[in-house]
């Protein structure tokens, strides 16, 4: 009977250790198909800033120190020949998140609202949704302004916090009736502002989305996730804490050289851009001072890199940071008095050239440069194509997943940037090729002239090197799509009425 007990409690142990087995490895089955899932699907921290200039340490600037966003280029593939496909921010951000360029869209400017004009049109953030992400945004991602972000792009979005609006707070908490810290005669659109706030990075309008942010990190998902951070540093109002002002005093603030007679060689639609926001540069050296205004553009990129810093210590701190891939972007640049112009609106180097960071799980290599010319309509089928989703067609962008495996593989694409309709600028390597919508013409060798001076389009040397690089622009360019005024939008509803048709579009559908 002994023997009988202790080959039952025998088979009894026998059958339990094979039940635990047989959990265990279910359970390590299930694990491993869900990694297998996840390493398919992977996550993406999508981070954009706004208006930033290539002022920033790892593209060997040394204006303003910027750790977080180079050590953030220190994780992946640095792009050093990034340009954004419009100068101006909605057509750039339209063109980034539809994959098409302004001149097949028509979307040329900030006046023109993106889903009237195309309301079957499936954006970036969009279509992640529809392929089953948890799709959240917060800050600027589409342009900020009204009618520009349609809820239905996500699942959630936290609403920027404009720092025009805090500023109103910072002086009523000081008992000031003041509502700009310069004092300029004209404030055009209200930001045309600068200058030092008493407060924290937490306290500015982008520490509320980042704060945002990093809780969105700290949570359990359940599915794959397209987590869209949108800063609006560095853009006007250049408002930023005052410890980055007390790092950066104003005699190290050295101005972009303005060269005497630089636009004697550009064509006329060249002059008028550069003409652009010109009695605002006036204003700006008459009133204040050029050094002050780009002092405090500089501590808005400080500020940026900070909070930057800040997001990625969340994602590190999260179970998602080894099955995520980072892009970080600008919209566009920035001029501070090159070729006398102020601000962005221009096809030269300074607006169109941006930092971009990629980091891509089991793909780029950590502290890697890639020089070959890309614009940022390439995020769409680049994103999508990594993550394993059917690639839509008819993107202009191109899928750069190619150079995040191996920067140095052959790349036979330029960079393309439009601004209004007919006006293109082709960025290769060696050349930069404008051709504007009356004909007029300029080329730039930058290997040796990389401040664009010397326009060599009417050098009959270069024939055969313009024919190559205008086989890229589009001959047919889209006309303009309505302007804002050709509709009723309500806020509330979130549509759009075409006042000449009464045709009404929906911002809210799902």
């Amino acid at each position: 009977m002994a023997r009988v007990a202790q080959w039952d409690i025998a088979v009894v142990y026998m059958k339990s250790a094979l039940v635990v087995f047989l959990v265990v490895a279910t359970q390590n089955y299930f694990k491993a198909v869900a990694s297998e899932a996840d390493a398919a699907h992977p996550n993406v921290l999508f981070i954009a800033v706004d208006d930033m200039n290539d002022w920033v340490g790892c593209l060997g600037s040394n204006r303003v120190p910027t750790p977080n966003i180079d050590a953030l280029a220190a994780r992946g593939l640095l792009f050093t020949n990034a340009h954004a496909p419009s100068p101006k921010c909605a057509p750039s951000r339209a063109a980034i998140h539809t994959g098409r360029r302004a001149s097949t869209t028509g979307l040329y400017g900030n006046g023109n609202w993106w889903r009237p004009a195309f309301p079957h049109l499936v954006t970036l953030p969009h279509y992640f949704k529809q392929q089953g992400y948890y799709v959240a945004g917060g800050g600027k991602i589409h342009h900020h302004t009204d009618g520009f972000n349609p809820p239905d792009q996500w699942h959630e979005y936290f609403d920027l916090v404009g720092d025009k609006e805090l500023i109103q707070e910072y002086f009523r908490r000081r008992g000031s009736n003041k509502k700009y810290l310069t004092n300029m005669p004209r404030h055009p659109n209200g930001s045309l502002d600068w200058g030092p706030m008493d407060v924290g990075d937490m306290e500015m309008g982008d520490g509320y989305t980042v704060k945002w942010a990093s809780e969105f990190l700290s949570r359990q998902h359940d599915k794959p996730f397209f987590l869209a951070v949108g800063l609006f540093q560095p853009h006007l109002p250049f408002y930023a804490p005052s410890k980055y002002f007390d790092a950066l005093p104003l005699e190290q603030v050295t101005l972009p050289i303005n060269k005497p007679g630089d636009l004697d060689d550009v064509p006329t639609v060249g002059l008028e851009l550069a003409e652009y926001r010109r009695n605002d540069l006036r204003m700006i050296e008459e009133f204040d001072s050029l050094e002050h205004c780009m002092q405090s553009y500089l501590c808005g990129i400080a500020h940026a890199d900070t909070l930057i810093g800040k997001l990625m210590q969340a994602l590190d701190a999260s179970e998602y940071v080894q099955n995520t891939i980072i892009v970080f972007w600008s919209d566009h640049g920035y001029h501070f008095g090159e070729k006398d112009h102020y601000a962005k609106n221009t096809l030269w180097e300074r607006s169109t050239h941006v930092p971009f960071i990629a980091i891509v799980p089991g793909l780029t290599t950590a502290s890697t440069r890639c020089s070959h010319p890309v614009d940022l309509t390439c995020l769409y089928p680049t994103l999508t194509r990594l993550c394993q989703l059917p690639v839509p067609e008819g993107l202009d962008g191109v899928d750069i997943s190619s150079l995040l495996r191996n920067p140095e593989s052959d790349w036979a694409h330029p960079a393309i940037t439009d601004f209004g309709q007919g006006n293109t600028t082709v960025r290769t390597t060696e050349w930069r090729y404008i051709r504007y919508h009356d004909g007029g013409e300029e080329l730039y060798d930058r290997r040796q002239d990389p401040d664009e001076w010397h326009n060599l389009a009417a050098d009959s040397r270069y024939v055969k090197v313009k024919q190559e690089l205008q086989k890229w622009i589009n001959t047919q360019p889209a006309n303009s799509q309505p302007a804002k005024s050709a509709y009723d939008f309500d806020p509330d509803r979130y549509t759009w009425k075409h006042k000449q048709t009464g045709k009404t579009t929906q911002g809210n559908s799902q």
